[in-house]
């Protein structure tokens, strides 16, 4: 009898640690295929969407690259798999992609109930809504009776629900899963309002037969930051996409860029050299090599460069820093110590 207990704790134990080792192996998952698998939005100009020529551009996707050039020294080594709002996280959950750069907001139900973590945000964004001017309304608290666009899945949704409940007012909503779809939705007149992120709907706009048809109103209803995701339980993991983000972060605060990298690598700076892996040590907390960070400023850019080539005030989508300045500058985007 008591042989059998001891099997069945020695079993329970294997089977633990077992789990565990299936839950903590992403790093050497993609070492072993090569390149990393990220979910992506697909349809979202400025975050997530291939050009005319194929090649992914966005954010989003260049929050992915970052992680890539940290792993494998080469920010081309990842592939991306278009994801709705509505499969996003499964995808994640069952192991079809490595980690989601989705412009997915951070909640606290979503990091308890869904079986993942969210990392360092890499956008902070609210809710806003988009409407034809010859509508003629001016503010939100003007859209009782409106039939309003959303995507279903989203935080979006309970947000639309919640304001117009807290408000008094009434409103219809035309649910569509596709985030091209819901926009031609809106355009074709289906809906008199689309409501998303802020960034959403400037990116939408901007794809608009004719922009300057469209404003978005004042009224920002919720705080959305905007990170990327990995699966609950591989801390390992977590923790190289999390620093891969505030790689970029920190090397805008300290003035690094992809054109001076080179240069900085001869500062006699400790701070510098401990984070450009000049002085080893950081690269080997988190099992990667010492240029991490290197390689990801010189092929990707830090913060800052990878907003205004994306999103920002010079681009199609006009967007000013605002929440994702520096901390320096007003903003959010704030690095601990590399060290």
């Amino acid at each position: 009898m008591r042989f059998c207990k001891l099997c069945v704790v020695v079993v329970m134990v294997m089977v633990m640690a077992t789990a565990g080792m299936a839950v903590a192996g992403t790093l050497a998952d993609v070492k072993a295929k090569g390149f990393i698998q990220a979910g992506v939005n697909g349809d979202l100009f400025g975050f997530g969407k291939p050009d005319e020529k194929g090649v992914w551009r966005g954010l989003d996707v260049d929050t992915a690259r970052a992680v890539a050039a940290a792993v494998f020294g080469d920010a081309s080594k990842v592939k991306f798999t278009p994801l709705t709002a509505k499969t996003r996280f499964t995808a994640l959950q069952s192991g079809e992609i490595d980690v989601l750069t989705r412009n997915c907001t951070q909640t606290l139900g979503r990091d308890t109930a869904l079986g993942l973590d969210f990392c360092q945000v890499n956008y902070y964004d609210g809710q806003g809504f988009l409407v034809p001017k010859k509508l003629g309304v001016k503010s939100a608290k003007e859209l009782d009776g409106a039939t309003v666009c959303v995507l279903p899945g989203t935080t979006t949704e309970l947000n639309l629900a919640d304001y117009f409940r807290a408000n008094n007012m009434k409103m219809k909503p035309v649910v569509i899963e596709n985030t091209a779809e819901l926009a031609r939705a809106f355009f074709a007149g289906r809906c008199d309002v689309l409501t998303s992120d802020a960034s959403q709907l400037a990116s939408t706009r901007s794809v608009a037969p004719n922009p300057k048809d469209y404003i978005v109103l004042p009224e920002i209803i919720s705080k959305e930051p905007l990170a990327p995701a990995v699966r609950h339980g591989d801390n390992q993991w977590k923790d190289i996409v999390n620093y891969s983000v505030l790689v970029m972060i920190n090397a805008e605060e300290m003035g690094i860029t992809s054109k001076n990298v080179d240069k900085m690598l001869e500062s006699k700076d400790p701070k510098i050299q401990r984070f450009l892996g000049v002085s080893p040590g950081n690269g080997k907390a988190l099992g990667l090599d010492e240029k991490f960070a290197y390689n990801i400023i010189k092929q990707v850019g830090n913060y800052g460069e990878v907003f205004e080539r994306n999103v920002g005030v010079n681009t199609q989508l006009g967007i000013e820093r605002g929440l994702n300045a520096l901390w320096t500058n007003g903003g959010l985007m704030y690095s601990p110590p590399f060290k």
